[in-house]
């Protein structure tokens, strides 16, 4: 059973894991805390961007001697595969650490195993401290991994009777400056922007993360050598067009040199029995991409395509205080014919982002 101190050190571990959010795919975000016999941080690191040094193997530069005879807290299982960097299982070994404390086992067949690595070395292994925090921190790599495609947050603005433009076709702004920025923070934890032609025929979007910031402030316990101070130039998530025929203008906005961008076509991809580009089939193809997480932006009858396929894992909806009576829907057919072919929704949050409403939903898994 975990001490208190290494319930503690798991929290802040999540807390450290979280600072990679948007910068380490197709890596998952890990933190890791060590632990001294008296159960005093020594060190301390999170994965902050792929190809760089794992969280354990930051927190064990820190710590240096003092790793021997310490406590691993990590938030996933430790990778035993040689891949960019070396297994972190034999590091924590070699480092001489007694204990690893863990939340969450690691779903990928090709780095799993780390476990029995350590407790083969006679390391004590304890896994399930905090196990939910974690997963929930980790879920769109987890998922991605599990499903073996990107896990799909659809993101929509409308008014409150559910508009997402007016009668006359204008649809900018309708929210607020505050959750257009907020957006852009939405964007940067994504590694693709999804959206269909009809929306890049009509609004010519550019799909890009602007204003960006570093990964969020630095806290009161900083790792020393931070290592988001080494990260690459901020990567612009792929910019992905549904377009089944390949209508999309050469001098759209979208095949602009602010971001890499795939104009995916029926003929390229695949098409489904409405000869459209075959959804499931593109999704496999952006996680051999190495994308995990996408955001799928527009329009309405692509997030209906998206749902009606089963593929949305979370809804992300601003809703402004205005109301229309007319104009276009948020959302289009999604295979809903009767109220109790409905797609159900669990609310997790609901924040105010300046005037407007930012709702947080998941699917509801439907019994039977």
């Amino acid at each position: 059973m975990a001490s208190p101190s290494e319930d503690e050190a798991m929290r802040r571990a999540i807390g450290l894991a979280l600072r990679g959010l948007g910068a380490t795919s197709p890596n998952p975000i890990v933190g890791c805390v060590l632990l001294d016999a008296a159960g005093t941080v020594v060190g301390e690191g999170f994965h902050a961007y792929a190809g760089g040094p794992h969280a354990e193997l930051v927190a064990l530069a820190q710590a240096g001697d003092r790793a021997r005879g310490a406590t691993a807290v990590v938030t996933l299982e430790p990778c035993n595969h040689i891949g960019r960097t070396g297994p972190c299982s034999g590091a924590l070994i070699e480092a001489g650490v007694s204990r690893v404390v863990l939340a969450v086992p690691d779903p990928n067949p090709i780095a799993a195993g780390g476990a029995d690595t350590l407790r083969a070395a006679g390391i004590d292994v304890e896994f399930g401290v905090r196990a939910d925090e974690a997963e929930a921190a980790n879920v769109t790599w987890l998922t991605a991994v599990r499903r073996r495609r990107p896990y799909i947050t659809w993101k929509y603005a409308a008014t409150l009777d559910g508009r997402s433009a007016a009668a006359d076709g204008t649809s900018m702004w309708i929210t607020s400056e505050a959750a257009r920025a907020d957006v852009h923070t939405l964007r940067g934890t994504a590694d693709a922007i999804i959206a269909g032609v009809g929306t890049v025929l009509a609004d010519d979007p550019r799909l890009t993360v602007r204003d960006l910031r570093d990964g969020g402030p630095r806290d009161d316990n900083p790792c020393d050598d931070d290592p988001r101070d080494h990260r690459p130039a901020v990567r612009q998530p792929l910019r992905v067009v549904v377009d089944s025929a390949g209508r999309t203008p050469v001098a759209a906005r979208v095949r602009d040199a602010a971001a890499p961008t795939w104009i995916a076509t029926a003929a390229d991809v695949g098409a489904d029995h409405r000869g459209q580009v075959d959804l499931t089939a593109l999704l496999g193809r952006l996680y051999e991409r190495g994308i995990r997480a996408a955001l799928l932006e527009g329009g309405p009858v692509l997030a209906g395509a998206f749902l009606r396929a089963g593929l949305v894992d979370r809804v992300i909806g601003y809703l402004a205080p205005k109301l229309l009576g007319a104009g276009a829907t948020a959302l289009a057919d999604a295979g809903v014919s009767t109220i109790d072919d409905a797609v159900e929704l669990a609310i997790v949050d609901i924040t105010q982002v300046g005037p407007d409403l930012r709702i947080t939903a998941v699917p509801r898994q439907k019994e039977g």
